[in-house]
C-alpha cells in the first residue's frame, strides 16, 4: 500500500568510486563525453578548501556525490567573501547535444519525493516533514533569483530553453517491502555506520531502485518524462550499491561502508525501462566510525555539522537532494550540460557552501518559503566567464556584497 501525503563523492589516497577499477571506468566514461537575509545576521565567509576534482560519472551513473574524509580541526575561514567560488572540475560546463527537463515541450518540472518506508524499516516523521517542506519551498521560491535552482536557467537543450518555476509533487509513501538483497551486506558492516553506531541490515542495488520506482509510479498514475523527478528516500539501515552481489571489493560501489566499495552518497540516472529520470538517496551518514560523511563537516566543510532546522539527517540529505534534483535539470540523460572531465553543474560545486548566516551549527546559506537551508553552492557559466570561479548561491545573492 502507497499513501501520498505532504507535511509542512581526495579522500585519503583512493576512495571515492572507491577503486582503481570502478574508478577508471568512470575516468573513461567521463573523457567521452525566499527573503532577504536579515540585516542583523552575520555573513560568514566560507571554507578556504576545497574537495578534490574526481571523476563523478559512471555508465549510466550520473551526478555521483562522494562521501568526504571526516575532518578533525575543520577548514579555515578565508576571511574574504569572493564574488563566487572556484569551481573543483574542468569548468566551463559544455553542451553535449542533449534534451534538458522542464521546457515547453515537455512541460514545467514536478518534484516529487518517494519515501521508502516499509514496516520494518520505518522512516522518521521529522525527516519525512522537513524534507517535504524543503521540496514545496523550492516550487514556492523557483521563479526567483536568489537560490540555487535559478542557476539552471543559463542551461537550455537540445528541446529548448527551460521554464522558470517547479511544481511540487504530493510525496508518496511506499511501504512495499524490501526485495531480497541484491547487493549483500558485510558482516564488518552491520555495524558502526551511522553516528549511533548502528550499521546495514539489508543491501539494495540499482536496478532494485529502479524497479521499485517503476512501480510506484505505475501504481499512483504518473507519467516517466522530462516534466518528472522522482527522489527516493531510503531508510536507515538500507545500504545501497550500483551493482547486485559483493560490497567486499572495489568491483562494487556502494554507500559509506567499511569495505573498498564505498563511495558514494547519492546519484541521478533515468531507468532502463520506461526512462523515469530518479535519484537515489541513501539514509545520511555522518560522525561515523567509518571516517567517512556525507554531511557539510567533511573535510572539505564547516569544523562541526550545520544543521538549521535542528534535524542533522534531513538538513544533510537536503543539500544532497538539491546536487541531484538541480543536475537531472539540466542533464536527465547524461547527454546535456557537463564539463571536459564529465563534471555536471553540481559535481562542480560539490561540497562548497560559500558565505553563510546564522550561529555556529545552525548556519545557512539558503532562504525559502521563509526557512533556513544549508546546501551546496551550483555552477554558472555566466560567472565563470566573468570570474574564473562559477560556484555560486543563485543567480542575484543575499550573502555577497
Amino acid at each position: 500500500m502507497m499513501k501520498r501525503q505532504f507535511a509542512s563523492r581526495s579522500l585519503g589516497t583512493v576512495l571515492t568510486l572507491a577503486a582503481a577499477g570502478v574508478l577508471a571506468a568512470a575516468t573513461a566514461t567521463a573523457a567521452s563525453a525566499t527573503a532577504t537575509v536579515s540585516a542583523h545576521s552575520s555573513v560568514r565567509a566560507p571554507a578556504a578548501c576545497a574537495a578534490q576534482a574526481i571523476p563523478t560519472r559512471m555508465g549510466t551513473f550520473l551526478g555521483i556525490v562522494p562521501v568526504q574524509q571526516a575532518q578533525g580541526s575543520g577548514c579555515q575561514s578565508s576571511g574574504t567573501i569572493k564574488p563566487s567560488d572556484r569551481a573543483i572540475g574542468m569548468p566551463p560546463l559544455l553542451f553535449n547535444g542533449g534534451p534538458v527537463m522542464s521546457t515547453k515541450s515537455t512541460g514545467r518540472l514536478v518534484l516529487t519525493p518517494i519515501y521508502w518506508e516499509p514496516a520494518d524499516h520505518p522512516i522518521d516523521a521529522g525527516y519525512q516533514n522537513i524534507t517535504s517542506t524543503y521540496a514545496h519551498d523550492v516550487a514556492t521560491a523557483s521563479h526567483r533569483k536568489d537560490n540555487v535552482y535559478s542557476i539552471t536557467s543559463e542551461y537550455p537543450g537540445s528541446n529548448g530553453n527551460p521554464l522558470t518555476g517547479i511544481k511540487f509533487g504530493t510525496p508518496i509513501v511506499d511501504d512495499g517491502a524490501l526485495p531480497a538483497s541484491g547487493c549483500t551486506v558485510a558482516a564488518a558492516d552491520t555495524a558502526n555506520i551511522y553516528a549511533d553506531n548502528t550499521g546495514y541490515n539489508a543491501c539494495v542495488d540499482d536496478d532494485q531502485v529502479q524497479a521499485e520506482v517503476n512501480r510506484v509510479i505505475a501504481a499512483q498514475g504518473l507519467p516517466a518524462d522530462l516534466a518528472h523527478i522522482y527522489i527516493v528516500y531510503l531508510p536507515k539501515h538500507v545500504e545501497t550499491c550500483f551493482f547486485p552481489g559483493s560490497t567486499l571489493t572495489n568491483a562494487n560501489a556502494c554507500t559509506i561502508n567499511h569495505e573498498p566499495s564505498a563511495a558514494f552518497c547519492a546519484y541521478h540516472s533515468q531507468a532502463t525501462v520506461g526512462g523515469a529520470i530518479y535519484a537515489n538517496m541513501a539514509f545520511p551518514i555522518y560522525n561515523s566510525a567509518t571516517h567517512f560523511t556525507c554531511a557539510n563537516n567533511g573535510r572539505n566543510g564547516f569544523p562541526v555539522l550545520e544543521s538549521p532546522n535542528g534535524n542533522p539527517d534531513a538538513d544533510t540529505i537536503i543539500s544532497t537532494t538539491s546536487h541531484e534534483v538541480i543536475e537531472s535539470i539540466t542533464d536527465p540523460e547524461g547527454s546535456a550540460w557537463f564539463d571536459a572531465i564529465g563534471f555536471e553543474i553540481g559535481d562542480e560545486c560539490n561540497f562548497v557552501f560559500g558565505p553563510t548566516n546564522g550561529v555556529a551549527g545552525q548556519l545557512f546559506n539558503q532562504v525559502m518559503g521563509g526557512h533556513h537551508y544549508i546546501t551546496q553552492e551550483e555552477f554558472s557559466n555566466k560567472d565563470f566567464a566573468v570570474t574564473g570561479l562559477g560556484c555560486k548561491q543563485g543567480e542575484k545573492e543575499v550573502n555577497r556584497p
